[in-house]
């Protein structure tokens, strides 16, 4: 097989070709245009090489993907405006092919005739979780640091490469749209309860796991493209379903006021994409998809939450000469719910915190409340109990400003009243 930039392939004795993603100088591997060039030339080979039996799709990093670089999203809208300005009537329907270009290609490694296993070895997010999805097999690893998700909905748009039609399609309506409209992150064990993945073994068994269901006589077919396929809970037709879908569009409107519009996208396309085939369930997707991308929300938020954050973490707005601070010790003076909140995520983060109030007591109460806030994160799973001392241990509370003597920097946090934040702010400079 031809070489790429990209990817390494290793066909075994068995007639397994193993991929490796593994893109060069990049810490974590993302969606491209040549990247999906060369996926889809290897779909190509893989198909024309009669030696090959069967597929395992996986990382080379410690991650699987985060996705899609909204670099590239953020280059569709610039298009779009580029065409715009020259026919108005063509540019939603160049828009439209090229939102397809992604879908159309795991639709073709779904239907290409030979079984495609993703071995899912760390965080999965967005379209690589949906190039996940168009594989026949899906294989992750136990490690804690494995997260699924489909976040697109938190930077103003929705799962556009298939996420909303197979999604809905493996597990049951309910679950499906919590996952999209929240983009909150899964555990492998949740995925799996969920039938998003089909296994989860130990780490060093992944490649051989996955391996393992092409050699058991993996199906090279998708379940929606068998005859007589049902979604599960059946359908829309239901009445769970009776119950489900004429609430969804008020929840959603209650916890979103109406600001995203990508969110009702979602229940749109899973709502509409299960009364029909699923050819033309992803073309009612890539639809939706092409609205939102035309939407002044998706492209404030993808700006605005993205493409900003990444230049400003960059030190886009440092003065110049400025050297790079190293933060490793945090005070912050104000021990109530919004000073503890702010000591919790400093010390998620890694850093000491000197947590200081007026007295000891006063101190110790914010320390409390981030135990409480340390208790319903591990309750939840978001971290271990070890991990959860380990955060606890990094917060100090004192009454004593004296403390603060080897902190990199100070957070004031103390009640709204001006003559308070003086007397606080004299202290901390003596």
């Amino acid at each position: 097989m031809s070489t790429y930039t990209n990817f390494k392939i290793e066909t075994d004795a068995d007639g397994i070709a193993l991929v490796t993603w593994d893109m060069p100088e990049k810490s974590m591997n993302v969606f491209t245009a040549e990247v999906m060039e060369e996926l889809n030339a290897i779909v190509d080979a893989t198909v024309a090489d009669a030696a090959v039996k069967g597929v395992v799709f996986t990382s080379g990093k410690s991650t699987f993907s985060g996705g899609a670089d909204l670099s590239m999203i953020k280059s569709m809208f610039s298009f779009y405006h580029e065409e715009k300005t020259k026919n108005p009537d063509e540019a939603a329907q160049k828009l439209f092919d090229l939102v397809g270009k992604m879908n159309g290609l795991f639709r073709k490694i779904e239907t290409n005739g030979k079984p495609w296993v993703s071995a899912i070895n760390g965080t999965c997010m967005g379209g690589a979780f949906e190039l996940s999805l168009a594989c026949h097999g899906r294989v992750a690893s136990s490690a804690k640091s494995v997260k699924i998700a489909l976040p697109e909905v938190k930077v103003g748009i929705f799962p556009g490469a298939g996420g909303t039609q197979r999604v809905s399609r493996l597990t049951d309506a309910q679950s499906a749209l919590q996952m999209m409209t929240t983009g909150q992150s899964l555990t492998a064990q949740r995925a799996k309860a969920m039938n998003l993945v089909h296994e989860v073994v130990e780490p060093d068994q992944l490649i051989s796991a996955a391996k393992q269901m092409i050699k058991d006589g993996l199906k090279p077919v998708a379940p929606w493209d068998e005859r007589g396929f049902k979604a599960p809970g059946g359908g829309i037709w239901t009445p769970a379903a009776a119950q489900l879908w004429p609430a969804a569009p008020a929840i959603l409107r209650r916890e979103s006021a109406g600001n995203y519009p990508a969110a009702l996208a979602i229940l749109k396309c899973v709502y509409e994409g299960l009364q029909l085939p699923f050819d033309t369930a992803l073309k009612v997707e890539q639809r939706y998809f092409t609205e939102i991308l035309r939407s002044k929300e998706a492209f404030a938020m993808i700006r605005s939450l993205f493409i900003s954050m990444q230049e400003l973490g960059k030190g886009a707005r440092r003065p110049a000469g400025q050297p790079k601070s190293d933060l490793k010790h945090v005070g912050v003076v104000g021990a109530g719910f919004m000073g503890a909140s702010i000591a919790y995520v400093t010390a998620v983060a890694g850093l000491d915190v000197t947590l200081i109030d007026r007295d000891e007591e006063a101190a110790a109460k914010g320390k409390t409340t981030c135990e409480g806030l340390v208790k319903g994160s591990v309750d939840k799973g978001r971290m271990t109990p070890e991990e959860g001392a380990a955060i606890l241990a990094r917060i100090t509370p004192t009454s004593d400003y004296n403390a603060l003597k080897t902190a990199n920097l100070v957070i004031e946090a103390v009640f709204e009243d001006r003559d308070v934040k003086k007397a606080v702010i004299e202290q901390v400079e003596a």
